[in-house]
């Protein structure tokens, strides 16, 4: 006759007094008590383990819908896992919203309507800031160089027009609030660079350098929320050098914009950080390619992968007579002896503004592009060099290594190499020796790594962004947000 099962495991175990069953498992020497009992105690204990655990788990953890997973791609480049976009509203502004301050249009819009003033040396700037700062369509010139189907995509874009693209895609993005007691931050959309580059290659004081900053400042310092938080959960894009922002003698160059009491709290996206500085976050440089869709990302993406490269390594640039030892002007000697393996575009005068169809032929067709300092340690060639697929040769670790962290990747090797200007300098390096030892294998690994960071590179042309992921605003945003939060 089988057991009965009134008692058994199958009824919650807080129905079971356990001095019971083990009292009457003595007595009878019922020989399925003892397996019972047995199994009893595992689930306890399971259940308790379980609870424990699972209470305990990140709640990304728990939270993973099947959204969250890539969907196949037709392409044989995906985007890496922390770049997947998803416009799904639960997953959408996890780190907060943004407030966007309507500035007097002198701080922004006046600057625009008055851009023959914004370059001395240029009288074509107004060019530049069409096109919600993308600039001029360059389809035309680069009709030979792209796809057709990819062309419109394409502008001249000046490497300085950070502060117009942002503020445009900002006042479209999804966590953007126009409630500003549930921002997370606030963003100043003030044109810095445009308002002190009107005063920077020409005889004006220090007073006209400061002039529009120090305004700026004393309105925002009057705005609540700035009082709130004197500023902490603020945020402001550079869109020159942050060195242009930082006189610290009274003869020096620039503005003192950064180091004015008002900004010492601010966080700043700027094309160029100083290092040692926790509020400044490095963000690309414009480049002339702003996509469509994401259509358009993947289409360029195989397009570079497949393209014929001719030579091992290529340099654009110009000299820079006022430097002693001019390493640009080294460089492009170099290359120009070096013919047979090195294809060189020399950029002296302004040959290569706003970009030039020959930079991006070249970088197309080359496996490696050299990247020296600029000005200052960034160029915006870097950004022109990884959106061609080329693989950019480092001399200074802070032209990117120190810069973009948010952008590239964390292991150098995997997509550049560097080459210690002392050691090229002094002849201890050839640069074409070291290229020439990476096998073809080795090329190849680097540049589908290379080719699979240029959507978080690049400004969208959607204000709204694009559809499945995220270009270099959103990675700039979420990332200044994270920043905003966790003070």
């Amino acid at each position: 006759m089988l057991p009965s099962w009134e008692n058994s495991f199958l009824k919650k175990p807080k129905n079971i007094d356990l001095k019971v069953v083990k009292k009457n498992s003595i007595s009878s020497h019922n020989s399925y008590t003892w397996p019972l009992l047995i199994m009893i105690l595992l689930l306890q204990i399971y259940y308790c383990i379980n609870y424990f655990f699972i209470s305990n788990l990140p709640l990304s953890l728990i939270s993973i819908s099947p959204q969250q997973f890539p969907s196949p791609k037709t392409s044989t480049h995906s985007v890496s896992n922390h770049n997947n976009n998803n416009n799904n509203s639960s997953n959408l502004c996890l780190s907060g919203k943004v407030y966007v301050y309507d500035l007097p249009p002198m701080f922004n819009k006046e600057l625009l309507d008055n851009c023959s003033s914004l370059d001395p040396w240029s009288p074509r700037y107004c060019d530049a800031v069409l096109n919600g700062g993308f600039g001029q369509k360059a389809a035309t010139q680069l009709a030979e160089v792209v796809p057709e189907s990819l062309a419109p995509a394409w502008y001249w874009t000046d490497q300085f027009m950070l502060e117009v693209i942002f503020h445009n895609r900002v006042l479209k993005h999804a966590c953007r609030t126009l409630e500003p007691e549930s921002a997370t931050a606030y963003y100043i959309p003030f044109y810095a660079g445009l308002a002190v580059g009107r005063y920077l290659f020409t005889n004006y004081d220090n007073k006209a350098r400061d002039s529009d900053c120090e305004m700026l400042l004393r309105w925002v310092q009057e705005q609540p929320y700035w009082k709130r938080s004197n500023g902490s959960d603020h945020f402001i894009t550079l869109g020159r050098m942050v060195w242009d922002f930082r006189r610290w003698g009274e003869n020096d160059w620039g503005s003192s914009f950064v180091y004015m009491e008002g900004m010492r709290n601010i966080q700043r996206l700027v094309i160029e950080r100083n290092p040692w500085d926790p509020l400044d976050a490095g963000v690309p440089y414009p480049t002339g390619f702003h996509p469509r869709s994401y259509a358009d990302v993947l289409e360029w993406q195989d397009y570079v992968s497949t393209h014929k490269r001719t030579s091992l390594f290529c340099f654009a640039g110009g000299t820079r007579g006022a430097f002693k030892n001019d390493f640009r002007g080294y460089l492009l000697s170099y290359c120009k002896n070096e013919s047979d393996s090195c294809h060189v575009v020399d950029c002296s005068g302004t040959r290569c503004y706003n970009g030039a169809s020959a930079i991006l032929d070249t970088f197309l067709g080359s496996d490696f592009c050299l990247q020296p300092r600029g000005d200052t340690y960034t160029r915006r060639s870097v950004f022109d060099c990884i959106v061609a697929g080329s693989i950019p040769v480092f001399f200074w670790e802070r032209t990117a290594y120190d810069q973009y962290e948010w952008f590239l990747p964390g292991e150098p090797t995997s997509y550049s190499v560097f080459i210690d200007n002392k050691a090229v300098k002094n002849g201890s390096v050839s640069i074409r020796n070291v290229l020439e030892k990476y096998s073809r294998e080795e090329v190849s690994k680097m540049r589908e790594r290379v080719i699979n960071i240029i959507p978080q590179i690049l400004y969208a042309t959607p204000q709204e962004g694009l559809e499945t992921i995220k270009d270099a605003f959103d990675v700039a945003i979420e990332g200044v947000l994270t920043r905003i939060k966790k003070q």
